[in-house]
């Protein structure tokens, strides 16, 4: 499988190629400073900068096994990794950005990271309890997790709006899966999208202008790879909302946060049979 990482401008309607390879990469993360990508592959993350060289693995220690729910704290000084080594199941954890020994957030798991508030104090994630994905969040100081759905369908994928006042995620509550969103208090679930596609991913972006959602065709329920998908952008209460293009991808393409720190550019990765 080929990967390409790319860059979409949203103000000039461009793409660019930062890098390929014929290695599975996924889920590129953009740098606070807007200078380099984080991806993940086999297991380790990397720093792939925007002048197309090679990506530079970062040291996270142990963690050896990480998947594509990883990310930037606001201030870039820290890395959220999921990964499995130690517990056989995702578990979440922090650790510097220039690399170093990762410090366990989850001990409840398994646990898929997707997003941090605006403040640097609170994770969002993905929570499998009982075999029930919900919403839930913790302190990046550690304590307990809170939760903020409660088995209404399958719930995936939280990120927080630019203000901090809204967490959107994916719920197959109402059949097919659709955008909702809901306060940091578990508060007021609102539904966005309302598509004849299965939407996944959504990501507000930091002007806290534009949703960016990964759509599947409306019969696909999971978030497989390899499958024709489409990137839609929307008002951020699912108004006018737009294919931007289609692509190969689906799984890996944009897992976790991926806008630029302007708000004008997003990074995905398209693949293609090597």
């Amino acid at each position: 499988m080929r990967s390409s990482v790319e860059i979409h401008n949203i103000v000039t309607g461009t793409t660019r190629i930062v890098w390929q390879t014929e290695q599975l990469v996924e889920a590129p993360n953009f740098s606070r400073d807007g200078r380099f990508l984080v991806i993940n592959g086999d297991g380790l993350l990397y720093r792939l900068s925007l002048d197309g060289s090679a990506p530079e693995r970062i040291d996270t220690g142990f963690a050896i096994r990480c998947n594509n729910d990883h990310g930037l704290s606001p201030d870039g000084h820290l890395l959220v990794i999921s990964d499995k080594v130690e517990f056989g199941k995702s578990a979440i954890y922090v650790l510097p950005i220039k690399g170093g020994v990762p410090r366990l957030l989850t001990p409840k798991l398994p646990s898929y990271w997707h997003g941090w508030s605006p403040d640097g104090q609170t994770l969002a994630y993905c929570g499998i309890r009982d075999d029930v994905f919900d919403i839930y969040t913790i302190p990046v100081s550690a304590g307990e997790e809170r939760r903020l759905t409660f088995g209404e369908g399958r719930n995936d994928g939280p990120d927080y709006s630019a203000d901090g006042e809204w967490i959107y995620f994916n719920s197959s509550r109402t059949g097919r899966m659709q955008i909702w969103r809901v306060r940091p208090d578990g508060s007021e679930p609102t539904r966005i999208t309302d598509s004849p596609y299965g939407d996944w991913f959504p990501h507000p972006s930091p002007d806290g202008k534009h949703l960016l959602v990964l759509s599947y065709d409306g019969d696909v329920f999971d978030h497989p790879r390899d499958l024709d998908v489409r990137l839609r952008i929307m008002d951020m209460d699912g108004g006018n909302a737009r294919i931007l293009f289609e692509l190969f991808g689906g799984q890996g393409t944009m897992n976790v946060p991926n806008w630029s720190p302007d708000g004008n550019e997003f990074a995905f990765v398209r693949y293609a049979p090597a």
